[in-house]
């Protein structure tokens, strides 16, 4: 089945970009200028709660939810547990369900990952990982499906779910700049590049906005089954909302777009 095919190998390719994903890493060019500094006001809060619809073909595919929650300081640290959740919608689920659930608690003074816990189920594929980053030290302890191993990690390293935030934290995203990332996914370091591509104007919950579209090349799988470039666009203004994400496959794209958004809204 034709519909079966393209939604099992590359179902909601997207949330490597909203995780990613829509869109993961961290270290932006820092001869450019472009480096995110913890003490620059966040563009997001504890609070912030943003719903995405996923499409294909017109196709109700899934939701995807993604927030970010208060929580204690971590070593005398300010932190926030940020959590994403997607699942594939009744028709898909009949076959190839998905119910994925990334937590991630992330350090908002030195804007990196402490600690990421990914259950992903995904069809028959399921995997669960547990993600201890030591940035100090260099090193990440990660246990899949049971199965510890200590591996090196460049500095500043990201998770598939904070790289969104800390995209949206860079000072400066304007049309033809560029970014260069490294995350830790999967037991496996990543460089991920990212280009601002245009300004576009985007139909969101509040009408039509200005955004900036941003392609991510991305070299791995992401919180979806996930391997190609994807185009993000983040309202063009201090809170960077992510608005859209959209992924070609076989026939069509698949897209997520932003229909609730609790705890944020644009500049205007």
């Amino acid at each position: 089945m034709l519909v079966s095919t393209v939604l099992n190998r590359r179902l909601v390719v997207l949330w490597a970009t909203l995780c990613l994903a829509t869109f993961s890493g961290s270290t932006a060019l820092a001869d450019r200028g472009l480096t995110a500094h913890p003490s620059d006001p966040l563009p997001f809060a504890t609070g912030e709660r943003l719903t995405y619809a996923i499409t294909w073909l017109a196709l109700r595919a899934g939701t995807a939810v993604m927030e970010a929650d208060a929580m204690s300081p971590i070593r005398e640290r300010p932190a926030v547990k940020l959590l994403t959740t997607a699942r594939s919608s009744p028709f898909v689920s009949k076959f190839f369900p998905v119910e994925n659930r990334v937590e991630s608690v992330f350090d908002l003074g030195q804007l990196v990952p402490l600690r990421m816990i990914f259950h992903r189920r995904e069809g028959r594929r399921k995997n669960d990982f547990d993600v201890t980053f030591r940035h100090a030290e260099g090193t990440v302890t990660s246990i899949k499906d049971g199965v510890e191993k200590t591996l090196a990690i460049p500095p500043e390293t990201q998770d598939a779910l904070t790289c969104l935030y800390y995209l949206r934290s860079l000072p400066t995203l304007v049309p033809g700049s560029g970014h260069v990332f490294n995350v830790h996914h999967d037991q496996k370091n990543y460089r991920l590049e990212v280009r601002v591509e245009s300004l576009d104007k985007v139909t969101s919950p509040w009408g039509e906005v200005e955004a900036l579209r941003i392609l991510a090349i991305m070299p791995f799988q992401g919180i979806f089954l996930n391997e190609g470039n994807i185009r993000v666009w983040l309202t063009n203004d201090a809170r960077r909302v992510p608005l859209q994400m959209k992924a070609k496959v076989i026939i069509g794209s698949i897209v997520a777009s932003l229909t609730e958004a609790t705890g944020t809204s644009p500049s205007r």
